[in-house]
């Protein structure tokens, strides 16, 4: 408590802060206002019967998910799952991903303050709980261990710049650490860095991302943009971020042929008008997704401005540049694109996915570029080269599918994490494995 006490305080005082950069990021973003009272543990959704908690922070943690929430369905088909959010994306994410499925509920976490999280804890009354990727609130987890709400950190992946920022409170971390019942890494490097701060019982379960398969509509849908095409060659710029589009826009009206079609996919959702206006302000044709209509060969870009299409935008690209490489940002998700087959380029900055971008490339699934021209160009050169994009997308369908088996592993941690966990104070509900 005593060694909590300043990072709770330090919370208070940001509070009207963190409410005014609420309301400050809904001017773009209007969702941030939604379901206000939830980010003080106020909630008007309950789930019938025992439930399962699984914290996923944005759009990729969602994702990312999507295996591990079905196969904790199947496993504990007594209980619903509750999916708890930070930002309106990932909240809409699950939406899309689980709408139709009256088992999975979802709300916003509410801030790291002990009062909140115990509030938090009576209203849905977890059977256990699993935090996806690094997500850890001291507070949060206090009011777990106190609750003896059993707590899984999945998936669980730290880089070597967030293990420096985490040592900067040692003590906090260490209690923090210890809070977490287990702990399943991507890589072992992973593990290591996260045992340095002082986490327990660390297992190595690999990425559950490689676990995600496109659905049938998804492929159908990539059919759907591929003839909106025609036989234009296709390009995409997946999940980009604030200040590479323009570095991407402009090497590509450089250098790609007139036929060639530049697919760009923005990673948030609020950014779609601003990049389209990005492009008209460089006298570029550009249509959109959404608008439903054939691609005119005069357009040299198409925006997609949709959620949840990813796999399907991948699907139907004949090789795809990575966003967040381009920029120090630490690059995004490279593994959809493999498991379809689609050629990857990537930037110099994949520090957020290191292992996987590096293995990536050693296998010949995916190229690197020292900057968005040189990327483009690298594309290009994919494009003209049929036998290398081949070898490329048999590669990368090889190197997903190595990967696969880290939702099992997941699932067999927290079966023996049930055993092991202490019996529930008067209350709480003990999960039950079927």
């Amino acid at each position: 408590m005593l060694t909590r006490l300043p990072y709770t305080l330090l919370w208070l005082l940001a509070l009207p802060f963190v409410l005014l950069r609420l309301l400050w990021r809904a001017r773009r973003q209007p969702g941030y206002i939604h379901h206000l009272g939830e980010r003080f543990a106020s909630y008007r959704v309950r789930a019938p019967g025992p439930v399962i908690w699984v914290h996923a922070v944005s759009v990729g943690e969602t994702r990312a998910a999507e295996p591990l929430v079905r196969a904790l369905l199947e496993a504990w088909p007594e209980h619903s799952v509750v999916i708890t959010h930070m930002t309106p994306t990932g909240r809409e994410t699950s939406r899309a991903l689980f709408g139709s499925n009256a088992r999975v509920l979802r709300a916003y976490l509410p801030y790291d303050l002990g009062c909140l999280a115990e509030r938090f804890l009576r209203h849905f009354r977890p059977s256990f709980g699993v935090i996806m990727e690094t997500e850890l609130w001291p507070n949060l987890l206090a009011a777990c261990r106190h609750n003896r709400v059993a707590v899984m950190l999945a998936n669980a992946r730290l880089s070597e710049r967030s293990a420096r920022r985490y040592a900067r409170a040692p003590v906090l971390t260490g209690l923090t650490m210890k809070a977490l019942d287990v702990i399943g890494a991507q890589t072992a490097a992973d593990a290591a860095r996260l045992q340095q701060l002082g986490a327990a019982r660390v297992s190595v379960t690999g990425n559950i991302k490689f676990d995600v398969t496109p659905t049938a509509a998804a492929l159908a849908l990539a059919t759907q943009l591929r003839e909106r095409a025609g036989e234009r060659p296709v390009v995409l710029a997946a999940s980009t971020r604030e200040g590479e589009e323009a570095l991407l826009i402009d090497a590509f009206v450089r250098l790609a042929p007139a036929k060639a079609l530049l697919l760009l996919v923005p990673r948030h959702p609020q950014r779609f008008d601003e990049v389209a206006r990005l492009v008209a302000g460089r006298g570029v044709k550009l249509q959109r997704r959404s608008a439903e209509e054939a691609i005119e060969a005069d357009t040299r870009i198409l925006l997609g401005d949709s959620m949840g299409e990813m796999f399907a935008y991948y699907a139907a690209a004949d090789v795809a540049l990575i966003g967040g490489s381009w920029l120090p940002l630490g690059g995004q998700n490279l593994i959809e694109a493999c498991a379809v087959g689609t050629p990857v380029v990537v930037g110099p900055h994949t520090f957020n996915f290191m292992q996987v971008a590096e293995e990536a490339v050693r296998t010949g699934a995916a190229r690197r570029a020292k900057d968005a021209a040189d990327g483009i160009a690298a594309a290009l050169a994919v494009l003209g080269d049929e036998d290398m994009r081949a070898q490329m997308a048999a590669a990368g369908r090889a190197f997903a599918t190595q990967h696969q088996g880290a939702t099992r592993r997941t699932i067999e941690l927290l079966r023996g994490l049930q055993v092991q966990s202490p019996a529930p104070r008067p209350g709480l509900r003990a999960p039950a494995a079927r």
